[in-house]
């Protein structure tokens, strides 16, 4: 019985929507609409989009958004939108009439693809949703971002449905400054962040190595950095020295991915040199934990990755592991 389990090949659900792209952003922005459609086309490509399983979702109320998100900010968002401001935040993060809708959206399909893993009609989640959501602290947006999905999910797992660890494993290649802030004084969640070091990608301009957390979070925040020009090797050796004996000892029940892929060598934004091959071995590795710790659970969430030429190749990468998963376990860190 316990050998034809592991056979059996994961169910992958699948949280994506066209309405995602009425986000609009102005054509010189590197966060375009069209970013869900390359996404998409990539996970067809590959013979991946037919394998998935979509999944139904209503949008995040007002009161899911309070889980992480000061009321009075999100009703900032809100009124931004509907006034017709044209960013927030920063110059760079955006806002058109409907971008408080499609936020919302999209952290509600976060939150379903959570519930429908607890369910058991999924085994893991890729959502597919725009604006991406990592930079956004409790009261303030930022980096393209609006409201924070990952610490939704990690925050409705724990307040909602009975966790008491959830692990956020963050690997774009900015750091995920929201996420770092809204559970900086947390045990219960463990924010590992994995991206190129500040010294070279000035932003967000945090996430050094020495940040650990404060308070009760002391401990609770990995940051492991890349360095400028790094590639495969450099975020093997920092998956195996950082972020993996972290999840170790920390033993989530449930894991949450904030998967940006502009880590890849193409990218305008940043100096690090990934392949789109190289988020399949990176996801194996994290599939792998998650086999021996947590059931397997994990939802991960879109964050970046700009270059449209090759985002659907690494989207692919990526889903094709949380399907597929390594050939056989991981070996424990040491």
């Amino acid at each position: 019985m316990g050998s034809a389990s592991r056979a059996r090949a994961p169910r992958v659900g699948l949280v994506a929507r066209e309405s995602f792209r009425l986000h609009l952003t102005g054509p010189d922005h590197p966060e375009q609409p069209a970013r869900v459609g390359a996404v998409l086309e990539g996970l067809r490509a590959a013979g991946l989009l037919a394998r998935l399983v979509r999944l139904p979702f209503t949008a995040a109320s007002p009161d899911d958004l309070h889980l992480v998100h000061e009321p009075a900010y999100v009703e900032l968002v809100r009124l931004a939108c509907e006034q017709g401001f044209e960013f927030i935040g920063d110059y760079e993060t955006r806002l058109c009439a409907r971008s408080f809708e499609v936020a919302s959206a999209a952290a509600g399909g976060v939150l379903s693809a959570c519930d429908a893993v607890l369910a058991g009609e999924v085994d893991r989640v890729f959502c597919v949703v725009r604006p991406p959501g990592h930079h956004a602290g409790r009261d303030r947006a930022g980096g393209f971002c609006l409201f924070n999905h990952a610490t939704l999910a990690a925050e409705h797992l724990i307040r909602r449905r009975g966790f008491s660890r959830v692990a956020v494993v963050d690997f774009d290649v900015h750091h995920g400054n929201g996420t770092a802030e809204i559970f900086e004084e947390r045990a219960d969640v463990l924010f590992v962040s994995l991206h190129e070091h500040p010294l070279s990608l000035k932003y967000p301009g945090t996430g050094w190595p020495g940040d650990e957390g404060r308070g009760a979070g002391k401990g609770y925040t990995v940051n492991a950095c890349v360095p400028h020009g790094g590639g495969e090797s450099q975020y093997r050796a920092a998956l195996a020295r950082r972020v993996l004996p972290a999840l170790e000892r920390f033993v989530p029940e449930f894991l949450v991915l904030s998967a940006g892929f502009d880590a890849h060598c193409t990218e305008e934004h940043a100096h690090v040199n990934l392949e789109a091959a190289s988020f399949g071995w990176l996801t194996d590795e994290l599939v792998g934990v998650a086999r021996r710790l947590c059931g397997g659970r994990i939802v991960s969430v879109l964050e970046g990755g700009y270059d449209l030429r090759h985002l659907g190749a690494c989207a692919a990468a990526h889903v094709g592991a949380l399907l597929d998963g390594p050939a056989a376990p991981s070996t424990p860190p040491h």
